[in-house]
């Protein structure tokens, strides 16, 4: 999206999703390197702290905006030129954070919509520009403001065949997460197999990465592209691994848990069979041997050891 239309295919699907409730999957945004690029910032921004996420430059998200200030930011900054700074959290589970607890390193940001969802939060669309770095919080009150540097991407030489044959990894490997995990929308596949520009590939999987907060925090921090897209590759390996071993362990669980059915099944049948059929031949032919031994007089000790 070069321009912010007033309802786009990607802005409706968004909200779409945002109003079923359903799990969201980041969307890649259609803009072309040279658009963000050419995407101008200021050089003071309003800061937008984000819990639990890592916004990527090229990457569409919702996020549930919930505090007073951040409230106050997003509808005064979306009456002006949209344009925000994003950082994640170092704790997600701190209320109302200081500077201190932000990441310094965040992405530029352009606010596309606002939905007031039917349980009167507020979600937010926004739209990944570039990196930036915190140098300096100028204020903290109504909200936080600070004066950053941009950070640019250093991209690698187009014909680096290592690096063609990460990127290939790198969509490899996603598809076979997506087909093993149960917790990714099937959406993803598509997205995962369309995107054909190799930095916005990088980045619309490590936004979707199952990796750590803090390892996702850490490859939005790596300036050279193939660096992260390596150190990413790593990532997704390690989760592929798990999801594999996962899967051998719920299966051996399962086949066994089948075994144990069907004995107990089949135990059951014959029990219900022999009862139909006047009790257990052993049952009966210890029964005949019981009334014989009545018939018997033998001394004391044969009789106790018929017995036992």
């Amino acid at each position: 999206m070069g321009k912010i239309r007033d309802l786009s295919y990607d802005d409706m699907l968004l909200a779409e999703l945002v109003d079923e409730r359903s799990e969201i999957i980041p969307i890649i945004s259609d803009d072309d390197d040279e658009v963000i690029e050419q995407f101008n910032v200021p050089d003071t921004l309003p800061i937008l702290p984000i819990r639990n996420t890592v916004l990527f430059p090229g990457v569409v998200i919702p996020i549930t905006v919930g505090r007073d200030k951040s409230l106050k930011l997003i509808r005064e900054i979306f009456k002006k030129d949209k344009i925000i700074g994003v950082t994640s959290q170092i704790d997600p589970d701190t209320e109302d954070p200081a500077s201190t607890d932000l990441y310094k390193t965040g992405t530029i940001a352009q606010i596309v919509r606002i939905l007031e969802m039917p349980d009167k939060s507020t979600s937010v669309i926004i739209q990944g520009k570039k990196r930036f770095e915190i140098e300096q919080i100028l204020s903290e009150d109504p909200y936080f403001t600070a004066k950053i540097n941009v950070l640019s991407d250093v991209k690698p030489e187009e014909r680096d065949k290592e690096y063609s044959a990460i990127i290939s990894s790198l969509r490899d490997f996603s598809l076979r997460i997506i087909k093993l995990s149960s917790n990714i929308p099937p959406e993803a596949t598509f997205a995962v197999k369309n995107i054909t520009n190799p930095t916005f590939l990088v980045n619309f999987i490590a936004s979707n990465s199952d990796a750590k907060l803090e390892e996702r925090q850490e490859l939005l921090e790596i300036n050279e592209i193939k660096k992260r897209a390596t150190k990413l590759l790593e990532y997704l390996v390690r989760e592929f691994q798990m999801l594999e071993l996962k899967n051998e362990v719920q299966t051996k669980v399962k086949t066994n848990l089948d075994q144990q059915q069907r004995e107990f099944l089949l135990n059951q049948q014959m029990k219900t069979i022999q009862d139909e059929l006047g009790g257990s031949p052993v049952d009966q032919e210890v029964q005949e041997l019981k009334e014989k031994a009545t018939k018997k007089k033998w001394p004391e000790s044969i009789a106790k050891a018929f017995k036992k």
